[in-house]
């Protein structure tokens, strides 16, 4: 019983140092965010597209921020184009880059200097880049942690951030444009653009305003639901000591969700593993 009540505790504080972690993050980065945000809507409505990449078990934030992108969950966003180069990326990027493209680069927060190498080499050939293994580039990410789990969390926050609210710039550009056969689709476009000032620090305020939602929503589950993450925690350890194995799935983003899982468990990060003294855990991804 004590054991249990301590991994409990443990739970809900990982939850809440998170919470402390990211709100300082997003507070400090909204503003860099946004205009991030505004350069990419620039790049997709001349054509450009997003490429993004990493290594070893970032190649499923890769994986997940081009699903995002081609398959938008909100209706009424259009899909975008974008591509994951994870396995092979320098290769790709060379044949297939072009300028006014947006590269994505994702690694530890320690860096990866071959994710670094890639996105030096997509700057220099005219691409908009995003640095999320640090480094330089158009928007480069200063890891607030060096926790290998609490960064991969954090990215994957970040990284929706551009996908919703490169929408907002889209819609401010548009309005006003003749969009053709396709206007059916896009109800939110009127027939007079909007004035534009002023939406960089709408655009920011309204990330930190997310942040804090989900902060708030963060701290209730460490509240309510820590008791309940340990015991499932603890069901899946004793199966996995037992010779079992998880099976993961999921649809669109979900899928990737299930490979990020997947991936920790049989390439853990570094200084992590998932089951001592009982064989390598299996893990299966649908």
């Amino acid at each position: 019983m004590t054991q249990a009540l301590d991994l409990a505790s443990d739970v809900g504080e990982r939850l809440l140092e998170r919470n402390r972690i990211f709100e300082r993050f997003f507070e400090r980065e909204a503003g860099r965010l946004a205009v991030a945000c505004r350069e990419m809507s620039g790049h997709f409505l001349k054509g450009g597209r997003l490429l993004a990449f990493g290594r070893g078990p970032y190649t499923t934030d890769a994986q997940h921020v081009s699903v995002e992108f081609v398959h938008p969950i909100i209706v009424g966003k259009r899909a975008l184009p974008a591509l994951d180069l994870s396995l092979i990326f320098r290769p790709w990027l060379a044949a297939i880059l072009r300028p006014g493209d947006i590269v994505m680069g994702f690694g530890p927060p320690e860096g990866d200097p071959e994710v670094e190498e890639a996105l030096a080499m997509a700057e220099a050939g005219g691409a908009m880049t995003l640095a999320l293994a640090g480094g330089s580039g158009s928007y480069s990410l200063e890891p607030p942690t060096r926790d290998p789990f609490v960064h991969q969390e954090l990215i994957e926050i970040l990284y929706h951030t551009p996908w919703e609210t490169v929408h907002v710039f889209f819609e401010h550009r548009e309005l006003g444009d003749d969009i053709g056969a396709s206007g059916f689709l896009y109800p939110f476009l009127g027939d007079e653009k909007q004035r534009s000032s002023g939406l960089v620090d709408e655009v920011a305020a309204s990330i930190r305003a997310k942040a804090a939602e989900d902060a708030k929503l963060q701290a209730q589950v460490a509240r309510e639901q820590s008791d309940a993450i340990a015991a499932a925690a603890r069901a899946i350890h004793r199966r996995l000591t037992q010779g079992g194995k998880l099976i993961l799935f999921g649809n669109g983003g979900s899928a990737t969700d299930a490979n990020d899982w997947a991936i920790d468990c049989v390439l853990p990060r570094p200084g992590r593993l998932l089951v001592h003294g009982a064989g390598e855990p299996h893990c299966d991804c649908q």
